[in-house]
Parts: C-alpha cells; structure tokens; sequence
C-alpha cells in the first residue's frame, strides 16, 4: 500500500489510561486495546477527523502530519458490514462463552467419555468478533476444518484449554491475516497452536497464523502441529 503525507492521529502511550473510549468513539475501527492501551492499528482505516480526541478524558491523542498508509473508504465499509454482521445477525454468530466442562466429578471419566472441549462460539474465523471477552489471555487453536475428522481425539488432545478457531485456506474466499492479526493485536494471546494436514493447501492457514503475529509486533509463542490424511499425528 503506498503511503502518502496526511494528518493521522497518534497516541501518547504514557498519557493512555487504557479506558477504551477512543475505540468506541472511532466508528471506523482503526483503534483498539493491546496490553490495557489504545493502539492506532489500522492506519488505512483512521480518515483524520479526529472523532476520538474529544472522547479521550487524558488527552492522549493528538493529530500529527506523517508519511501513513491512505484513507480506504472501502475497507472501512467492509470491516464494519463484518462488525454489525455479528452484532445484529443471524443469531447462531453471537459471541458466547462456556466456560469449563469439567466438574470434579467429571476429572476421573474424561478419558473414557466423549467430552466436549469447545469453550466458545461462533468458532468459524470468518465469524469470531476480535473483541470477544474469551480472547482475553487465551491460548488459541487455530485449526483447519478438516483436522477434526481426521484425528479421533481432537477435543481432548487439541482443544482443551483453548480457544477454538476454524476455517479453511483453500476453500473459503478470504485472507485470514487481517482477521487473525486484530485479535492478537487486541488481545493478550498467551500461546497458538495451529492444526492442519499435511495436504499443501494447508500451508495457508499456518501461514496466516505466522504472518498474524509477526504483524502484530508481539512474541507469541505459534506451535504447528499436522495431521496425515490416514489420521496420524506426524510430529
């Protein structure tokens, strides 16, 4: 994307109380919480009006002319059709939080029953809202479709104590980069694990993954782990 001088705003780290008023204030999505303070994140997406500032209670947030990716009007809409998608949609995409499965009782039987691990919903990457509250301080999975069928024990040995995410790179018409680099970017992810099979067309998802967190300038620990198309693990 070729950059151009223009007025963008910037953001004091040290004067941001982390409060999220800026976020909610900028109705193009350019702004989110890492790390408990605001980060302008999508350059492409802050059109300098400057409809933060005033929500800012510390004055944190300033206007400066720099060299900055331009304003894209259409990535914008794009983001927020997504947003409200979710938000106002086909009730099956609404954010929803399970917690543990497990009660005491439960420990001794996991081995023998078929538990289910899934701690969250929607799970597709497609659907999942990067400010879901069970993003904060998880470990995630980020799987691929077919890895599921393939591997008998995939609930217990992949996602329990993670965050669950799905998709696949060959056949749904999008990049997961963007999507997965906002929800490392504004959240505190502790560790990912991808899952996928050895098929090339695979590679995609790890490779989102990878180019996720390289982008998001943060040092999450990325396991790959892949699964034959016979269903044996090959690592």
């Amino acid at each position: 994307m070729t950059e151009e001088m223009r007025a963008i705003i910037t953001i004091d780290q040290e004067r941001c109380n982390g409060c999220g008023l800026c976020v909610d204030a900028c109705h193009e999505g350019a702004i989110a919480l890492v790390d408990g303070k605001a980060r302008l994140m999508f350059e492409h997406h802050c059109d300098g009006l400057g409809d933060c500032l005033p929500a800012c209670p510390t004055g944190a947030i300033a206007f400066e002319e720099r060299m900055a990716a331009p304003y894209d009007e259409a990535a914008v809409a794009a983001a927020q059709r997504e947003k409200e998608a979710v938000r106002h949609g086909c009730p099956g995409s609404a954010a929803r939080s399970f917690g543990s499965r497990e009660t005491a009782a439960a420990v001794g039987r996991r081995q023998s029953e078929n538990v289910s691990e899934l701690r969250q919903w929607p799970v597709q990457i497609k659907l999942v809202s990067p400010a879901a509250p069970y993003f904060a301080g998880a470990d995630l999975l980020v799987a691929a479709d077919c890895t599921a069928f393939a591997y008998g024990a995939f609930h217990r040995d992949f996602m329990a104590g993670r965050v669950t995410l799905v998709g696949c790179p060959k056949l749904d018409a999008v990049d997961y980069t963007e999507k997965l680099t906002e929800i490392v970017s504004a959240n505190d992810i502790a560790s990912v694990m991808v899952a996928r099979m050895s098929v090339p067309c695979c590679g995609g998802i790890e490779r989102a993954v990878r180019d996720a967190v390289a982008a998001s300038g943060k040092a999450v620990p990325v396991v790959v782990r892949t699964i034959g198309t016979d269903g044996v693990l090959l690592e």
